[in-house]
């Protein structure tokens, strides 16, 4: 007989690790949240693999509708994180600036026609 069930253990540690992840992904800077969504990337291709083998090796076929639903979701996932990943780093590239020729001929085609 045990004195404490393996289930609220489990439970214990599932609180426990959505408080510390919640607390380290809040206190990230901002010019780290690119990065950490790349290693996101990864770790969702990794539960995908995961996903795989574990549809595969099931036998029944809830089993296997489940793997099926975790490869969809994980897939999901990953295209979403590469997608925000993206506009991510087209934040930090830096914009094309008009040519000023243009902008000064326009403003002073827009002051003529105003003096008429």
């Amino acid at each position: 007989m045990e004195a404490v069930s393996p289930t609220l253990i489990n439970l214990i540690i599932f609180v426990l690790a959505i408080y510390v992840g919640y607390h380290v992904v809040w206190n990230v800077t901002p010019a780290l949240h690119t990065p950490l969504m790349a290693v996101t990337n990864a770790i969702s291709a990794i539960v995908i693999v995961g996903a795989m083998l574990a549809a595969a090796l099931t036998e029944t076929p809830l089993g296997k509708a489940m793997g099926v639903l975790a490869v969809a979701l994980a897939a999901v996932n990953v295209c979403g994180g590469f997608l925000v990943t993206r506009r991510m780093l087209e934040m930090f590239k830096k914009k094309e600036r008009k040519p000023a020729a243009a902008s000064s001929a326009s403003s002073a085609a827009s002051t003529e026609g105003a003096a008429q």
